[in-house]
């Protein structure tokens, strides 16, 4: 916390206090007894740093210190204090703590005078950040795109400390939880949350929640950001009169152009690499590709392709694109990728220090954050499926997180099966015959269930469908399409 002094400012004019509030502060903690007023400038985030004189915050770091102790307080108990740590005359004096003491003679007025001086602190607080960002900008020995995160960090902290939450009684709650419960009902259902539109995950999690950190992770090549991408497309294109959610997606590993086209292929139903090759354009592709296009023209969907962001670069980029556009979802690809801010310290400490940005930034923007991370080798070598012990580099994501989904090869299906049906893959729009079951561990969710959700994926459009049951010939499999035709118990709890 930064605290500022008239000897410490280096502003020639006068940072903003008041002398009487602050005295009148003092005089109810005394006045009282410490009994009510210090409990309540405790909660109420008010510490010596508060106060601007030095001799009020001598006094008021005395006041909790008694408090503390559990002795009774009064004028007399408070100078005797004093006296024994030899710190009397910083705090004024006998006489001026006696003129402190008789300043009010009520405390009615506690909460207001708290507010006060608690505004007066912060905005001192401001000056001094400034000043020290000035110094800085002046001095010019940094990278400017970590200088400009870092002071926005600052001046963001700040207002954080006036937002803090007090403590409030269950009513509080659990009347929000009764307003929720009561709109689910009269929208026949809906979901509170964020709905990826996967049936069984949905089923399962009630949707992504504002502020929940949501890890998806996987082995290389498992299509950890087919999935991101695919929720993506599901957010800001949700069709059937529900409202695209605004949705930004870092990408820290592939090109903005990159993600447009799998966006745009997926959507259109045509295989990537079949428009690399003029000779195997499907029919209608145009036709196809242009109202995919159209569709995403006018989707709230941005894109950072920004390399080697640091957490703080990134809450930083986030925080302004929510305040212009009201952020609704966030998709991070992927966690190891991100730079730490401290290059020397050790990799899984760095690690740990992303984590806690990533879940900061949800419980800052009060969005759901899907952030992607790899698996370490433990569960192929072991052939068996992957857990949260293998996290890769640091236990931290796996406590941060408040939801873990790991992305894995179905049991039954091994990697040569897999590999045969892409050999067979073939017909118009480039579309596999035989899609491949992958399976979704939800191995951790705070506030719900865990199971096992299965998805088809059409490695063909890099994408991922609902696990349902259709006619043999409609998909070419045996009775799996990725259409809604029927559902199956695709979960396994």
């Amino acid at each position: 916390m930064v605290s500022v002094s008239r000897k410490e400012s280096a502003s020639p004019r006068t940072p903003p206090h008041s002398n009487e509030l602050e005295q009148a502060l003092l005089s109810c903690c005394v006045l009282d007894g410490g009994q009510d007023s210090v409990p309540l400038c405790i909660q109420r985030h008010i510490t010596e740093d508060s106060f601007y004189y030095p001799a009020h915050r001598v006094l008021f770091a005395e006041i909790h210190g008694v408090y503390q102790g559990g002795t009774p307080l009064d004028e007399t108990v408070l100078v005797d204090s004093l006296g024994a740590k030899g710190k009397l005359t910083a705090a004024g004096g006998a006489l001026y703590i006696g003129q402190i003491c008789s300043r009010v003679d009520t405390y009615a007025y506690l909460s207001h005078y708290i507010a006060r001086v608690r505004d007066y602190e912060l905005l001192r607080r401001v000056i001094a950040v400034s000043q020290s960002l000035i110094v800085r900008a002046f001095e010019n020995q940094e990278e400017v795109p970590q200088f400009l995160a870092e002071a926005e960090e600052k001046i963001f902290e700040i207002s954080k400390d006036l937002l803090q939450r007090e403590i409030c009684h269950v009513e509080v709650p659990m009347q929000q939880n009764v307003q929720t419960i009561q709109m689910i009902s009269k929208n026949n259902g809906t979901l509170p949350g964020v709905e990826t539109g996967f049936i069984d995950l949905d089923r399962i999690t009630s949707g992504l929640h504002p502020g929940e950190m949501v890890v998806v992770a996987a082995r290389p090549s498992m299509g950890k950001t087919s999935l991101a991408l695919n929720i993506a497309e599901n957010v800001v294109l949700p069709g059937k009169g529900k409202k695209a959610v605004p949705t930004l997606f870092f990408s820290l590993e592939m090109g903005a152009d990159q993600l447009a086209m799998r966006l745009l292929c997926g959507r259109a139903g045509i295989a990537a690499d079949r428009l690399r090759t003029p000779s195997r354009f499907p029919e209608g592709w145009e036709e196809a590709i242009l109202r995919a296009e159209k569709e995403f023209r006018s989707a709230p969907l941005w894109i950072d392709d920004s390399s080697n962001l640091t957490i703080l670069e990134m809450r930083a980029r986030a925080r302004r694109l929510h305040s212009r556009n009201n952020l609704g979802f966030i998709v991070i690809d992927y966690l190891q990728l991100i730079a730490g801010t401290d290059g020397r310290a050790p990799r899984e400490q760095q690690i740990s220090e992303i984590s806690r940005g990533v879940k900061a930034m949800a419980k800052e923007l009060g969005v759901p954050v899907v952030v992607l991370s790899q698996l370490n080798r433990e569960s192929e070598k072991e052939n068996r499926r992957p857990r949260l012990s293998d996290l890769r580099e640091s236990g931290a994501i796996e406590q941060d997180a408040d939801v873990v989904l790991l992305l894995t090869r179905a049991k039954d299906v091994p990697e040569d099966e897999e590999l045969r049906a892409v050999d067979m893959a073939s017909g118009d729009w480039g579309r596999q015959q035989f899609p491949i079951e992958r399976e979704l561990l939800v191995a951790k969710q705070r506030n719900g269930q865990t199971g096992v959700i299965t998805l088809l994926f059409d490695r063909g459009l890099t994408k991922y469908k609902n696990y349902a049951i259709g006619p043999k010939d409609d998909c070419g499999g045996p009775q799996k399409c990725g259409d809604s035709v029927g559902r199956k118990n695709g979960v396994k709890i």
